[in-house]
């Protein structure tokens, strides 16, 4: 059955949703990494928000989700967590609105100590996929982020 066919549905199923599929594929890649990161007491998501914060100076909270690509509020709330665990802080600027999140000490070294459990991880998506496909679906999902960021700047 052609694409067009499949669009022309009257319901979504597995083969004629794209957000079926990707978050099907998401969550089986999501049990390899969290799999992997369990040694840590992490999962993939505390994980993606700890090498972000490891990756930026200190930040608002605004800039964090624009860079993870998620809205405030949830961002917000996979935080707390972290922040409970003595893993992120909060620190007032000089004008008492602005509040930055950045790692703490003990963050940093769970960084350090969960780097190689992901980089495990990736070594397994990537053996599991193959080189070539593993590149085209980076490319793939880099070209999809920015058409879908490029039509919501002009909706």
């Amino acid at each position: 059955m052609s694409d067009a066919a499949q669009d022309d549905r009257s319901s979504p199923s597995s083969n004629g949703c794209t957000l079926f599929r990707l978050r099907r594929a998401t969550r089986r890649v999501t049990q390899i990494y969290d799999r992997h990161l369990a040694p840590a007491g992490l999962r993939v998501t505390q994980w993606s928000l700890l090498a972000t914060l490891n990756a930026l100076p200190p930040s608002p909270l605004g800039a964090i989700a624009e860079a993870m690509g998620m809205d405030r509020t949830t961002l917000s709330r996979n935080m707390l967590p972290l922040q409970r665990a003595g893993y992120v802080e909060t620190r007032i600027g000089k004008d008492r609105r602005l509040k930055t999140l950045t790692l703490t000490a003990d963050g940093h070294a769970l960084v350090r100590r969960a780097f190689p459990l992901w980089r495990d991880a990736e070594r397994q998506l990537r053996a599991t996929l193959g080189p070539s496909t593993t590149e085209r679906l980076r490319d793939a999902l880099d070209e999809s982020m920015r058409a879908i960021a490029n039509a919501g700047a002009t909706s």
